[in-house]
């Protein structure tokens, strides 16, 4: 059974977890390096979760931790989302569908009318999952990688409140 936990910051040890199993897992998905992060100290797992107005939530498979998902603010009225994962045990259950419902109901909550997000170029599994949720790629340029040529992939989806 998969359920969804919203994280507060006393759940920063869980945090830690996805995250470190995230990096291990898929490095070549995330900007960010595991060596960035594996020697995070308390403070800093929690200051991720604490940013104002931001939202992280896990995906719980069995009562496992098996996947996450970050909502930030960002400009005006665009929401971004971030640190999409999903153990690659638990993939192709919905789990990464359902942890993008869930950021996009917070970004309409929060008063968000678009949900972006920057995507590695060629990491198909990550862009067909944001694809099938109803983003699309903007053509805008997106940071430059550690390479200094390559750029990420910008994604939208126009949020309509119900």
């Amino acid at each position: 059974m998969v359920t969804l936990r919203v994280l507060t910051t006393d759940d920063w040890p869980l945090w830690r977890t996805l995250r470190l199993a995230a990096l291990t897992d898929a490095p070549n998905a995330f900007k960010v390096r595991l060596a960035d992060w594996d020697r995070g100290e308390e403070e800093r797992w929690r200051a991720r979760l604490e940013l104002p107005g931001a939202y992280h939530v896990a995906a719980l498979l069995d009562g496992h931790a098996v996947g996450m998902a970050s909502g930030l603010p960002g400009a005006a009225d665009i929401r971004e989302l971030r640190s999409v994962w999903v153990s690659s045990e638990a993939r192709g259950r919905g789990i990464g569908n359902r942890l993008l419902k869930a950021v996009e109901i917070w970004a309409l909550g929060s008063g968000g009318a678009a949900l972006k997000l920057a995507v590695l170029p060629g990491n198909e599994p990550a862009i067909a999952l944001y694809r099938r949720n109803g983003f699309t790629a903007t053509g805008e340029p997106g940071d430059v990688l550690p390479d200094g040529t390559t750029r990420e992939q910008i994604m939208v989806k126009a949020l309509r409140r119900a």
